[in-house]
């Protein structure tokens, strides 16, 4: 038996299935939620925007870091459609999704990973201050109250 071409090897990769995603709070999926490789490949920017905030990964929560793989504080729904790939790929634990490719098959992973390590890092560092200024302002408000 000859071994299969390229093209027969890499149209089974895209029937590869993904099992679906289920929501922290519904506990269902998302009906848009793509059941192959394929469709992963075919989401729209939409889709993405839909997916991103149906899974809390859009606008944080307290349902947002419940995922095993959050996103959260990466989204921007100004990014392009290939970044917003591969953060999706990201958030469902698919491979590859880790860092982009630069155009020409340059690669620019190295990069881009680092600032958006760095852009990662700057929204948790804002949200742990957002929270120490809440709780100062508690405990401020609850002296002398008694």
């Amino acid at each position: 038996m000859p071994h299969p071409g390229p093209l027969t090897t890499h149209l089974t990769h895209l029937r590869l299935p993904l099992a679906p995603l289920l929501s922290i709070t519904t506990g269902a999926p998302h009906p848009a939620f793509p059941p192959t490789l394929l469709h992963f490949h075919l989401l729209t920017e939409a889709q993405l925007d839909e997916l991103a905030h149906y899974y809390h990964q859009r606008t944080p929560s307290q349902s947002s870091f419940l995922y095993p793989a959050p996103v959260v504080g990466r989204w921007d729904r100004a990014a392009d459609i290939e970044r917003k790939r591969r953060w999706w790929g990201r958030f469902v634990g698919l491979r590859g999704c880790e860092s982009p490719v630069g155009v020409g098959g340059e690669g620019t992973g190295h990069a881009e990973a680092e600032w958006e390590q760095e852009e990662w890092d700057r929204w948790v560092r804002e949200r742990v201050e957002e929270g120490v200024r809440e709780e100062r302002a508690r405990e401020a408000g609850g002296k002398g109250a008694w």
